[in-house]
């Protein structure tokens, strides 16, 4: 828990207005209370629900938990019915355990009757028990867990008196499907305890309004924090040249070994588990002090996960390699030095990572930033400014999703019977569901109880019934505990067994790889794995089926790229940046000479433009356009415009798309099309429904919903379904759907989540439209410098006997014609 102001304390003084326990614990410290932590006690006495935005190390959890204390210390010693006063909801288990041992110092340090305990996936079945009978005063848990208690029997009795719900690191769960789940479970306490405050906490807010009204419908209060001092980040200029492409950094890993030994403890962040291992490897090599370096990621078990967490806190590491599973608020106090490996892909989350060395308000955070290519030192570069500026990115509002609705829908049948309108009005206090219409509310009850038209004769998906009183109620008891054993949207990634095609359908097994690999592919693609390359034949169940190809070189490479998308924030600064030649004296001089030369040799794209670029390479033409709008927006248009170039005879045969940029190649010129007609919006309509029909997104995106709505369960009282169980039941609902129910709920849902999250569709949508009427053509007799990192990546794809050399003699030929 971070730490208050220390200073000299006097009579006039805040700290003296607390009661004598907390006073002469603050004064013994050296500590006094903050303003925010003045005003959150202030807040609290009037009853209101407040939104606190402070900056890391400002004390935000002590001021959230505060008035809590405080009423409990004045309540005295519990008697008669044990209550829960205080429930907070900290979007990681390590989180809230982290709280829970930090929050329990000035409880035992002033001897308070306050009882504080944590409730995660990870505690006991004993202490669970107890901890339904006889609560804690404050209780410590997770999103899930809030879901799983609003589906408990008893629920309103259990939560009738609670005075306090503290959400922590709201920024991180308010703009996702948690934050659907969490908001309902929010309206659905307001229900049980009318009087309850809310309280949210986050040190990274872009817009305070927009996520005070997620918290509560009630009032306005928002408490912003002093700022604290100006972090010093600092971009990394190795000694040798920045790499023209790449995404791990290797050039730089011999200077950051250096930097790490610097430093009392370091945190290495990543993007992706992949480059957290490769980072950790690089390390060891170069590790000859054999310093006690760690890593941490998603993908390692629960167990390793907290040996690294416990080490640190025990001050025993030296570094700890990791991926965004310790970006948020754990206080560590011997950092004081991070490291970010490659572009940080948005300015919040650089501050939060920034943030976790020195976790003290009053002292400088000390950051570095190492891009890995020239694109991400742009990157690098904005988003340094963009955290010097104090301008955070943040989510798009978003409208709550309907499987979670259906979710939450069953969890209250399985609690206690409820009425269809007084459950509508509670539902549309949750700030997401706002909007929510009572058509399609009956839509999503009548999923629930039905399974929707097609498969209401089917009993497994009757699931609630309306009774003699017009109150509807889960089936039996049966059907209730398997929702219990399935509450949750975080749905875990697959992956997906390699197959070669056989007789009898999948054959042989080559391999396996996640299931986000496979989306970019349609039937007839090749690719590269384990050193060959493959065509995909389609996904029949959990098996990629494959031939073996003659193509000599893949037509979709594979990208080692980010996890996160670049935000539309910081694509912008980056297009400013470009655009602005004053800015360029900011940057390294290779990058400058970059720069210049593609001015000179093709153009430089302005903010709101788009640069297309055609030349022709060996037997290869290409094309490239520059939109800085995010890999996940420039493979969509990539896959689209291949669509258009098809019907036009161009016959692509190949694409790469990036966060910066996209090419495509083909066997014939493309000098002369027309790219204004190539860039219509219209080619979100019937060519998105056509690609879509083909793809395997919208079904990956179904099975997705189909967890989350409880239509198909992967938990079982006495067994757990496979990935492969999961998908067979998903696939053979999904086709029936298409076939019988083109406008069920979950198809709908389905479509919505891929538009949003596999294909960013919104702002693929804002760019066509911002380009039109402002693209520029430029018909090149060779490469040009900006494109030279994307051939670079599809160079790294080479069919097999080609070697290292080779591909060095090839990167160091295509770097000699774009310079010449």
């Amino acid at each position: 828990m971070a730490k208050p102001h220390r200073i000299t304390t006097s009579a006039t003084d805040p700290t003296h207005q607390l009661p004598a326990p907390f006073r002469d614990w603050f004064v013994d410290r050296g500590w006094t209370l903050r303003p925010h932590q003045l005003d959150m006690i202030d807040k609290a006495k009037a009853g209101a629900d407040v939104l606190l935005v402070a900056p890391t190390g400002g004390g935000k959890t002590l001021a959230g938990f505060l008035p809590s204390l405080l009423q409990l210390a004045e309540r005295g010693p519990r008697k008669g019915r044990k209550i829960l006063h205080t429930l907070y909801i900290s979007p990681l288990k390590a989180l809230a355990v982290d709280v829970e041992r930090n929050l329990l110092t000035p409880v035992r340090d002033m001897d308070l009757p306050i009882l504080v305990e944590s409730r995660t996936g990870d505690t006991g079945q004993a202490r669970r028990q107890r901890q339904r009978t006889s609560p804690p005063d404050i209780l410590l848990t997770t999103p899930e867990q809030l879901a799983l208690f609003c589906a408990w029997k008893g629920a309103r009795d259990y939560f009738q008196d609670l005075e306090c719900v503290i959400i922590d690191e709201i920024h991180a769960i308010h703009g996702s499907k948690r934050g659907d789940l969490l908001s309902l479970g929010l309206a659905r306490l307001r229900t049980f305890a009318p009087g309850v405050r809310c309280v949210g906490l986050s040190a990274t807010v872009e817009d305070p309004a927009r996520v005070r009204r997620w918290l509560s419908d009630r009032g306005d209060d928002i408490v912003l924090g002093q700022a604290g001092a100006s972090p010093r980040l600092e971009v990394l200029l190795s000694q040798n040249r920045v790499p023209w492409a790449g995404h791990t950094a290797q050039h730089a890993m011999a200077e950051v070994y250096e930097t790490i030994k610097t430093a009392r403890t370091t945190l290495v962040f990543v993007n992706t588990r992949w480059q957290a291992e490769f980072a950790f490897q690089e390390l060891w090599r170069l590790n000859d002090d054999n310093l006690p370096i760690a890593l941490h990621h998603g993908s390692l078990s629960a167990e390793q996960r907290r040996k690294v967490e416990a080490a640190m806190s025990r001050h025993e590491l030296r570094a700890v390699v990791c991926t965004s599973t310790l970006d948020l608020g754990i206080d560590w106090g011997a950092v004081d030095l991070v490291i970010q490996l490659a572009a940080p892909k948005g300015a919040s989350r650089l501050v939060q990572r920034i943030g976790r060395a020195n976790h003290r308000l009053d002292e400088a955070s000390r950051a570095i930033l190492v891009p890995a290519s020239r694109f991400e030192m742009l990157e690098c570069q904005a988003a340094a400014e963009a955290v010097a500026e104090n301008a955070l990115d943040g989510d798009p509002p978003r409208i709550g999703a309907r499987d979670v609705l259906a979710q939450h829908v069953m969890g209250c049948a399985c609690s206690e019977p409820f009425d269809l309108v007084d459950l509508y009005e509670e539902v549309r206090r949750a700030a997401p569901y706002a909007g929510l219409s009572w058509e399609a509310f009956e839509q999503v009850v009548d999923f629930v109880s039905t399974g929707g038209y097609a498969l209401r004769n089917y009993d497994r998906f009757r699931r609630i019934i309306r009774g003699p009183d017009g109150r509807w109620r889960v089936l039996n008891e049966e059907t209730a505990r398997r929702h219990r054993m399935n509450v949750g949207v975080i749905v875990t990634a697959q992956t997906l067994n390699i197959r070669l095609a056989g007789r009898r359908g999948a054959g042989r097994k080559i391999g396996q790889a996640e299931e986000w690999y496979f989306e970019q592919l349609t039937p007839g693609d090749s690719f590269l794995f384990a050193g060959e390359i493959w065509r995909f034949e389609g996904v029949r169940a959990t098996d990629a089926i494959v031939t073996r190809s003659n193509d000599k070189q893949p037509k979709v490479p594979s990208w080692g790229g980010s996890r996160f998308a670049l935000s539309t924030f910081l694509a912008r600064r980056v297009r400013r940046m470009i655009s602005d030649q004053a800015s360029w004296s900011r940057l390294p001089p290779d990058v400058c000479e970059w720069l210049f030369a593609q001015q000179s040799h093709s153009s430089i794209p302005g903010e709101k433009d788009l640069l297309v670029e055609t030349f022709r390479r060996g037997k290869r033409h290409y094309m490239v356009c520059y939109p800085f709008e995010g890999r996940l927006a420039h493979a969509t248009l990539a896959m689209l415009i291949t669509r258009r170039l098809d019907r036009a005879g161009v016959g692509p045969i190949g694409y790469l798309a990036n966060d910066y940029a996209l090419c495509v190649w083909s066997l014939r010129p493309m000098d002369s099309l027309d790219f204004d007609a190539l860039f219509q919006q219209d080619m979100l309509g019937d060519d998105l429904e056509a690609w879509l029909d083909e793809s395997f997104m919208v079904r990956r995106a179904f099975k997705e919903c189909a967890l989350i709505s409880g239509l198909i369960e992967r938990r079982m009282p006495g067994h757990e379904k496979n990935g492969r169980q999961v998908t067979f039941s998903a696939d053979l609902i999904y086709d029936t759907l298409r076939r019988h129910d083109p406008d069920h709920l979950l198809l709908s849902c389905a479509r919505e989540d891929a538009a949003r999250g596999l294909l960013d569709l919104a702002r693929l949508g804002e760019f066509l439209t911002r380009i039109s009427g402002r693209i520029g053509v430029e018909r090149l007799a060779h490469v040009s410098p900006f494109a030279v990192p994307l051939l670079m990546e599809i160079g790294k794809e080479r069919a097999p006997g080609t070697t290292a050399a080779d591909m060095m003699l090839e990167d160091a030929a295509l770097i000699d014609e774009a310079m010449s």
